[in-house]
């Protein structure tokens, strides 16, 4: 896992729950907490911080994770805009992900671990994405979703079917947009 995540799951929970509890998660989870952007850390260590952060909470893990990802959009926004200000609109920014996206995360850091997404677009109003990663991290893809959405300010639905944590070999989002119609 890319440092800057492990930055950014410090800050979250810094300003939702307070220093004094990012320093007992930290504890609890027997880690220094000493994190750098540019550093690799296992995803072992990330998931070992959401149990904890789970547990002392009492949120959900998959409420949790897909929480961080909502949260992610946008620190990752403010630190990267020039990857996400070229968009004008939350479908074509999604079927940049992995064209466009994940080549100039490449180029920043090479050693990141970036999951696969392709997309076929079925129409004005709906996208299909398919996301294959071995992390499984797909509640953390669908909060980063939600979280372009948000900014983007489009209302949307989602269908996710099939799903890697339930034995398919790629998680499936189906999206379509809401009017404002509606």
């Amino acid at each position: 896992m890319k440092g800057i995540v492990m930055c950014i799951l410090s800050e979250m929970v810094e300003s939702q729950f307070g220093m004094v509890e990012w320093n007992e998660v930290l504890d609890d989870a027997g880690l220094s907490g000493v994190y750098t952007s540019s550093a690799m850390y296992s995803d072992n260590e990330l998931l070992t911080l959401v149990g904890v952060i789970s547990e002392r909470n009492d949120v959900p893990v998959d409420d949790l994770i897909f929480a961080f990802g909502r949260y992610l959009f946008p620190a990752f926004s403010e630190r990267y805009p020039n990857l996400i200000s070229p968009y004008d609109n939350f479908l074509d920014f999604l079927e940049s992900i992995d064209s466009v996206i994940h080549v100039e995360v490449k180029k920043l850091h090479p050693d990141a671990i970036t999951p696969l997404f392709s997309h076929e677009r079925l129409g004005d109003q709906q996208l299909r994405l398919e996301y294959r990663s071995e992390r499984h991290f797909c509640r953390l893809a669908l909060g980063l979703i939600d979280g372009a959405a948000e900014h983007f300010e489009q209302a949307y639905d989602l269908v996710h079917e099939p799903c890697l944590i339930h034995g398919g070999d790629h998680c499936g989002f189906l999206i379509n947009l809401k009017s404002d119609d509606v």
